[in-house]
Parts: structure tokens; sequence; C-alpha cells
């Protein structure tokens, strides 16, 4: 992310009008790999392969905030693997991390890890580390810490089924075991914001969020994703839930959430109304059915009817309704600028 970017993300923070309406987007290897001509495998195994593609991404669109810019990630796999989830790789398709154990009992008795020695979160750093020097060339910097939320990973290391029904029958030891995921990302987030001094934003993604109830958000959520957001005092503090998002929304400023990224399935005025002024919003033209499957034509539509039913465009920057997926066109993200451009403040 580019020192003018990261200044367009505070002022949008800030509720400053911001014209024309900035355009960002969540990139990472779902989306990646097939763009650049790679195979998810190569994405993953090499570094060369991973930089060179984030920065053809860059120079491609400048004009777009990527979002949290130069992630180094193994999907899913990356902070499970931290507590001893066996990792399973494919070429072409997603990684994927098995349970540990489903047994919550034992699940609760785990140590919590050392993101500086276990799983795969010292290669992450290591990645970074070793990409640092060409990225700041470009005129890039690392700016986010960012990991999965605490239900996110609890949810891969007991099953998600299994931790949603252990909240209704063994509420205790989902505690035990959301306060040591909980503990380990904070760990986890210091250590990314003690090795890049650049760091001054949070990215949290946990869609597991929604697929709960008001009562369970706020027992199970609630004060873990608090824990996790003041792990760092940073600037930006950034919530990705594609789920369900209102059981969340009315909580995120409480939470610590100054970003949110939210489903398409909820308006923009809907979020707007339930999450508060103080809250930013990234979103929420739909990813698949119209950023990938779409023509540009239907982008650039999709966009102006989200304009058109927002009188006050103020802490907004467009983008989808979730991640970005695989099949979005070069040509689709240059209609949803040219869009953005067409459309003047109100």
């Amino acid at each position: 992310m580019t020192n003018e970017q990261w200044d367009v993300l505070l002022q949008v923070i800030a509720r400053a009008a911001v014209d024309p309406l900035p355009v960002g987007l969540i990139i990472d290897s779902p989306w990646i790999p097939p763009w650049a001509g790679l195979s998810i495998m190569d994405y993953y195994a090499s570094e060369e392969m991973w930089l060179e593609s984030n920065l053809r991404v860059e120079r491609r669109f400048p004009d777009v905030i990527f979002l949290p810019g130069f992630w180094a990630e193994w999907g899913m796999c990356t902070e499970p693997a931290s507590f001893g989830a066996k990792c399973v790789f494919h070429e072409s398709d997603f990684p994927f991390a098995e349970p540990v154990s489903t047994d919550l009992a034992q699940l609760a008795a785990l140590n919590v890890p050392n993101p500086r020695e276990d799983g795969l979160t010292p290669f992450v750093l290591k990645r970074l580390v070793h990409g640092r020097s060409r990225i700041e060339q470009a005129g890039h910097s690392i700016k986010f810490a960012v990991a999965r939320g605490p239900l996110n990973i609890a949810g891969f290391l007991s099953g998600h089924t299994e931790m949603l029904v252990g909240m209704k029958t063994r509420p205790d030891l989902v505690h035990q075991l959301l306060e040591k995921v909980a503990a380990f990302l904070v760990d986890w987030i210091q250590y990314q914001a003690e090795t890049f001094d650049t760091i001054d934003g949070i990215l949290i993604l946990d869609d597991l969020v929604g697929f709960l109830g008001q009562e369970d958000f706020e027992q199970f959520a609630k004060p873990y994703l608090r824990k996790v957001f003041a792990a760092i005092d940073a600037r930006v503090r950034f919530f990705h839930n594609d789920a369900q998002g209102r059981v969340c929304a009315p909580h995120l400023g409480d939470i610590g959430v100054n970003l949110f990224n939210f489903s398409f399935e909820h308006s923009m005025s809907e979020m707007r109304q339930w999450a508060g002024n103080e809250v930013a919003l990234l979103g929420n033209i739909p990813p698949r059915d119209v950023l990938a499957r779409g023509t540009p034509a239907d982008v650039h539509r999709a966009v102006r009817q989200l304009l058109n039913d927002l009188p006050d465009r103020r802490g907004v920057i467009l983008s989808g309704g979730g991640g970005t997926p695989p099949g979005v066109t070069s040509e689709n993200i240059e209609a949803m600028l040219a869009a953005a451009r067409d459309a003047s403040f109100a």
C-alpha cells in the first residue's frame, strides 16, 4: 500500500469527502494466482512468484487500494497450523486445515502456540521480510497485521459444527479454547508489528461470527474480538465478515473496529444504519455473481445502483461484498473504477 492510499483510508475513516470514491479490494490466494497464470501451489511455494504477482497487480491497477496489500498467507491453514492442524495442499485448489480434535476438552488443554516458532506463521513473516526491500522500492509498505479471527480458528481446530454445538453443551470448554486462541492472536499481531515498524492497521477475518445469534455473539465472539483488536495501537482496525453481518454491526464500535467489509446480502444503507457513522464501510457489490460472472456493464450498473441508494457517501469504499473471488477480470475491475469516477458526491 502506498502512503497516498493509506492517507485515503484515514480520510474515509474520518468521514471526509473523498472524490472520486475510492475503490478497494481484498485480494489473496483465491484470486491472484489464476489472474497471474499461476497454480495455487506455485503461489504458496515460491517467494518470487508470490512477490512478482503481487507487484504485477499493483502496477496494473494503481488506482485500487488492495487490502491488506502483499498478503503473505497460506489460506485457512495459516493460523490453525500453529495449533497442530494437519494442512492439506493441492496444486490448483485451496488448502484445508483438518480438525485437531473433536474433543473440546482436549482442545481446551492445548498450550498457546508461539507464533515465532510454531506452524506457518514464522514463514509468513520471513516471506514479508525477504520481500520488504522490493515492496518498498515499488513505493509500497506493509501497513497491516493480519490474522483470521478467534471463532474462525477455533472452528477449524474442532470442526465448525462441533464448536457451535459446544457453545450450548460445553460453553466452559469453548471459552477456554477461545481464550487460548485469542492469546495466540494477540501475540501474533504484536509479533507482526514488532517486525514491521510501518504497521499501523489490523485486519481480522472471521466469517463464523455471522453464524451466531445475538446472545452467542455477545458471549463467544465480542470479548475475544475486542481483545484481539486491542493488541496494538493501530489507526485502522479492519474487520471482515461476509456471512450475516447484522448480529455484529451494532457492536463494531465497542469492539474497536472502524472499517467493516460485509456481505452483499445487506445493503450499504442498512449497514450504515446498523453500524452507525463511526464505522467506515467497504463493499458491497456481489463478488461472485457480478464481479466474477458479470460483464463490465453489469459491474457499472451495480455500482450506480449502490450509490443511488446511498445519499451520504462519506465513510465508504467501493468494493466487493466479501473477498475477491477467482474469475474477476481486469475489465471488471476497470469498470468498477470507471463507475466510481463517474459518480459525483451528493
